[in-house]
């Protein structure tokens, strides 16, 4: 099987070849795994590793944004972030929010946001073509990202509040997103011409232990935004795709009754998330992508509880289709490459 036929076989439920793979790591590991593999480019390692997926990114083309010695950057939404040092890597941090100071819902209107207009649509056929044989996919998991990319606008605490007060000018900071959001995702889509086959979305609506807010408050806020973005990916054929983290377990009847395809991460560790009990529950009506532990298995293990892990989603998860495998998040700098290379190699993809 090629790889959009793989993928695309899982996701209707039947076992393909072999388990289609994705992949996730940060830029300080994925440097390491390249030189282990020694190729010098991110779609060779993806072609090494034999992930099954790529993403179609037609090319900004807005206003310069700016950029400082000091590694300092801004987004397309004005936000400046710099590069902060943590014991085994670089993240990149907020470090100027320009909504984090707004009152009115007239002051968020009048700040200067993107437009769809800032992408070269027009580059999708190509990019397709160039992709042709793998899955190809629309949108990441900042798509529309109403906690975290709003928190990123804003600041986190916030934003908690915003959405425990219904606070409507903070409300309207994540309408922002989502207008522009599923204006530009429905103008890659329309310029795809059916070849795109999964919709990607993100949202983290839960934590370790639980959903961030209350289901009734989610239903309220989050589900209709949600369905919109689903119809939208169903309206062009395509699948949909939600990146959440942490415990989701509690809307999970939600998830179903708007029609979501697959639900990616499947963070092992939180609450109501152990993959198998998943797949037992609703396997036949949803597919899962992750399931692998970047909390645990993947850094802390050993490249043998590596392997048993893959094997046991392999076995499990993906009997009867419905997985793609794949860390549960950026795998991080402290993963050994054995360990992310045993993921590979012990799923078959292993060019």
């Amino acid at each position: 099987m090629g790889s959009r036929e793989r993928v695309m076989t899982a996701l209707g439920h039947a076992e393909p070849d072999r388990v289609p793979v994705h992949y996730y790591a940060t830029g300080e590991l994925e440097e390491k795994i390249k030189a282990r593999l020694d190729v010098a480019t991110h779609e060779e390692l993806l072609g090494r590793l034999g992930v099954d997926l790529r993403y179609i990114r037609p090319p900004y083309q807005g206003r310069q944004l700016n950029s400082w010695p000091d590694g300092r950057y801004e987004d397309m939404w004005g936000t400046i972030y710099r590069p902060v040092r943590y014991e085994t890597g670089v993240y990149d941090e907020a470090d100027y929010m320009p909504y984090a100071d707004v009152s009115t819902v007239e002051d968020v209107l009048a700040l200067p946001g993107p437009d769809p207009d800032d992408f070269d649509y027009a580059r999708v056929p190509a990019l397709c073509r160039q992709f042709e044989g793998f899955a190809l996919v629309a949108g990441n998991p900042g798509v529309p990202d109403m906690i975290n990319g709003a928190g990123r606008m804003r600041g986190v605490e916030r934003v908690v509040m915003d959405i425990g007060l219904e606070d409507p000018v903070g409300l309207a900071v994540m309408d922002t997103r989502v207008r522009f959001f599923l204006a530009h995702m429905e103008r890659i889509l329309e310029a795809g011409e059916g070849r795109i086959d999964i919709l990607a979305l993100g949202d983290d609506y839960g934590t370790q232990r639980g959903l961030l807010m209350s289901p009734a408050s989610w239903r309220k806020l989050f589900k209709p935004v949600l369905k919109q973005f689903i119809d939208l990916g169903h309206a062009y054929g395509c699948r949909t795709m939600l990146h959440c983290c942490g415990s989701s377990r509690a809307i999970f009847d939600d998830f179903l009754e708007l029609g979501l395809d697959v639900l990616d991460t499947v963070q092992p560790e939180a609450a109501g998330m152990d993959p198998a009990a998943l797949k037992a529950e609703y396997g036949n009506k949803i597919s899962f992508c992750g399931t692998l532990s970047v909390q645990r298995t993947l850094p802390h293990g050993t490249r043998d509880d590596v392997v048993a892990e893959v094997r046991h989603r392999i076995d499990v998860v993906a009997k009867g289709g419905g997985l793609i495998l794949a860390p549960a998040h950026a795998m991080q700098p402290d993963t050994p490459v054995e360990n992310a290379l045993a993921v590979y190699e012990t799923a078959g993809s292993m060019a």
